[in-house]
């Protein structure tokens, strides 16, 4: 079934709670902004090349294919919106890491950054820049949505952090591979 009508009094109901909320709540604004940007990816994802992206620590033998770090990132934020929704399900430190460690390795194929650049280049860069807003906006609904429970949430606020940094450096790989200079904005 694809609806209840359950909600349309403006409520909705989370895994484990048995009282309705608002959908207004900053709980549902970060589930929905979550869903958002893994919606987002999704469009980043189709818009990839099979060429891979050097590293990838454990979730990865070598070499991983833009496609399987977009599905990757897809899959964790999966755990991410179950443990907002109050699911036993945890973001863990080996997730960021994992991060850090595709960010770390992009960094060493890209020439240093030196200012802010206009967005675009490639249209997979173009999309990797939109989901990097994205991704940057459902961090500030999850962070404040956490604010009074950030206890045991600390890889899940850090795994949402990393994961705008994550999209800048593809988008920078994308623009780089395709032989497309940076444009610096005109202050």
């Amino acid at each position: 079934m694809l609806f209840t009508g359950k909600g349309d009094n403006g409520t909705t109901k989370i895994f484990g709670c048995d009282q309705r909320m608002s959908k207004s709540s900053a709980i549902a604004e970060a589930l929905g902004a979550v869903d958002e940007i893994n919606s987002l990816l999704g469009v980043v994802k189709i818009k990839t090349c099979p060429e891979p992206v050097e590293g990838g620590g454990e979730k990865a033998a070598g070499n991983i294919s833009f496609g399987d770090v977009i599905n990757a990132v897809q899959q964790d934020l999966f755990i991410i919106q179950a443990s907002l929704a109050g699911a036993d399900k945890r973001v863990e430190k080996k997730h960021v890491a994992w991060i850090e460690s595709l960010v770390n390795d992009i960094e060493k194929e890209l020439p240093p950054i030196t200012s802010f650049f206009v967005s675009g280049g490639t249209e997979l860069a173009a999309f990797c820049d939109v989901a990097r807003t994205v991704a940057r906006r459902a961090e500030r609904r999850v962070v404040e949505a956490l604010e009074k429970e950030k206890t045991g949430k600390e890889e899940l606020l850090a795994y949402m952090n990393r994961l705008s940094s994550l999209l800048y450096a593809l988008a920078r790989l994308a623009n780089h591979r395709a032989g497309v200079k940076e444009e610096k904005p005109h202050y």
